[in-house]
């Protein structure tokens, strides 16, 4: 049966979508759309090069950073199924360089996010390592190798870690006794013609047809994009829209690994407190108008994308992007509904946003750092985290869920003021934190240090307030402190002038962590990486 073409009216709705950056004086996207075997729309809106005046195109070499986790999981299949390793392993069997933890971690806790490590990023921004500078692969597993604390016991919950990955690949590359790229162009690329997609560890390499990325600058100026660490499996592979068509055909009717393996990919990698994980092995299921999307996004700095099917129509999109500026999530989503001929909606009803826009501030659970704050910019509420800031959807009367392709858990907004989290069937409650005074002159004295990880803090007085500064073995982070609670801060960089904020971290956050004073030790916490205890040094 012939698949019928996308209706005119559909292509004219899509290319709409992309109207905003099809010029020569920005960055672009590429996008292509499937419906079985044919692809029934292609395009290229934008620049792959401002200097040069290059467009995108379906060759233009892009990076789709996160995607190239199913990569990294496929392979790691394929070497299972012939003996070389298993997704039982214990990883320190594989890496005995790593600590001990009270509980064995296993290369499907890796694989699913459920093993607990806390995020390699976070981490190395802790530890005063800039990711936009060049730094060496040893660095970033001696970072790992220090975390000897876990954010949560291994497969009792789903939190997105690159540190799984990073460890993947170490592995691959071991049990193999390939390179990581080589493995990949031997088992996947090769076989199926994907020539462009390899390994770019950072941004100082060049290839053919490399697109430049791109990333808003001060007054919304485009800036070309530099990502300094290396970076493996986890996230650095660049790719096309040509190449990534393949990828998701062989996704559909497999050419390289086989049905079961996808299957294994595409179904839930925990049941946690008896409910599936939307985390797969390497690849994400969500819903959409009922619908099962299957898929990844990607986000690196100067990069965002995303490719999903939606199996039940038989439906695929591919969206690759040299620049950060939207939401891959809402984009994807958009045009599946365009396709599919469905009603997209407002995402939030008038009543939904009102309620929203009245519980907007910042929350907090009772005993804990752990913070969600409402936001309210031009009337639009969102859900803001140390992640940066998400759009809301309404799920239920009264229940809202961030539209990501990970929600971290669902906001149950009470009559008593206070908001409810929901994740995997357990509740926490967050109460509205009472506004402090911008002006907090007391701060606590002495100097804190975490013995597993080497990394100490002082905090002090600068010119624009309270300042906390971290030290590793590896480098200094200068922070400046907003007051949150009685004892609790928000870090930022110390500088907010642009370059300065991107040296400390790769993205413009609302906050990078908050800080936590104790008596006698303080606590760091963000999304990725949970309670890092410094304890208050003896007459320091």
């Amino acid at each position: 049966m012939t698949t019928p073409a996308l209706a005119s009216t559909a292509i004219a709705e899509i290319d709409a979508l992309f109207a905003p950056f099809a010029s020569k004086t920005s960055p672009g996207f590429v996008v292509a759309v499937t419906l079985g075997d044919d692809v029934v729309y292609q395009r290229g809106a934008g620049m792959a090069d401002l200097a040069h005046g290059i467009e995108l195109s379906r060759t233009s070499v892009v990076r789709i950073a996160s995607q190239s986790k199913q990569f990294t999981v496929l392979l790691a299949l394929m070497l299972e199924a012939e003996g070389k390793l298993s997704l039982g392993d214990d990883v320190r069997d594989h890496c005995p360089w790593l600590p001990a933890y009270d509980q064995p971690i296993t290369l499907r806790h890796l694989a699913a996010n459920t093993s607990g490590l806390r995020d390699i990023l976070d981490t190395m921004i802790l530890a005063g390592i800039p990711i936009l500078a060049p730094s060496s692969r040893a660095t970033a597993r001696a970072i790992v190798a220090r975390q000897k604390g876990l954010n949560f016991p291994p497969d009792t919950d789903l939190l997105y870690s690159n540190s799984n990955f990073l460890l993947l690949s170490e592995i691959l590359e071991q049990v193999s006794g390939l390179s990581f790229d080589d493995l990949l162009r031997e088992r996947i690329t090769g076989p199926l013609g994907m020539h462009d997609t390899r390994l770019m560890a950072r941004d100082d390499e060049i290839y053919p047809r490399l697109a430049t990325h791109h990333r808003r600058g001060p007054g919304g100026c485009w800036l070309k994009a530099a990502w300094g660490i290396a970076i493996g499996g986890e996230g650095g592979l660049v790719s096309t829209l040509q190449d990534m068509l393949a990828w998701q055909a062989n996704l559909r009717r497999p050419k390289v690994g086989d049905t079961t393996m996808i299957a294994r990919m595409e179904a839930p990698g925990a049941l946690i407190n008896g409910i599936a994980s939307p985390y797969g092995l390497g690849l994400v299921t969500s819903r959409h108008h009922g619908l099962r999307c299957v898929g990844h996004s990607g986000w690196i700095a100067g990069s965002r994308s995303e490719a999903i099917r939606i199996p039940e129509r038989d439906l695929g999109i591919v969206l690759l992007a040299n620049h950060d500026d939207f939401s891959p999530y809402a984009l994807t989503r958009r045009i599946a509904d365009i396709v599919l001929g469905l009603e997209a909606g407002p995402p939030l009803s008038p009543s939904a946003i009102a309620l929203l826009n009245e519980r907007a501030g910042t929350y907090r659970e009772g005993g804990t750092s752990a913070l969600i704050r409402i936001a309210s910019e031009d009337g639009t509420p969102s859900l803001v985290s140390s992640m940066g800031a998400s759009e809301l959807e309404e799920v239920a009367q009264g229940r809202f869920r961030p539209r990501t392709g990970l929600a971290p858990y669902d906001l149950l907004i009470q009559a008593d003021g206070s908001i409810e989290t929901e994740k995997f069937g357990r509740r926490r409650r967050f109460r509205l934190v009472d506004t402090v005074p911008p002006d907090r002159s007391v701060l606590p004295a002495g100097r804190y240090r975490d013995e597993s990880s080497g990394l100490e803090a002082r905090f002090h007085h600068h010119a624009d307030g309270p300042g906390l500064r971290l030290s590793s073995p590896f480098g200094t982070l200068d922070l400046g402190l907003e007051p949150c609670d009685r004892d609790l801060f928000l870090a930022h960089p110390a500088s907010r002038e642009t370059h300065d904020a991107w040296r400390a971290a790769p993205w413009e956050l609302p906050w990078l962590f908050s800080v936590r004073c104790l008596e006698d030790a303080i606590i760091l916490n963000s999304d990725r990486s949970a309670d890092i205890v410094l304890h208050r040094l003896a007459n320091a």
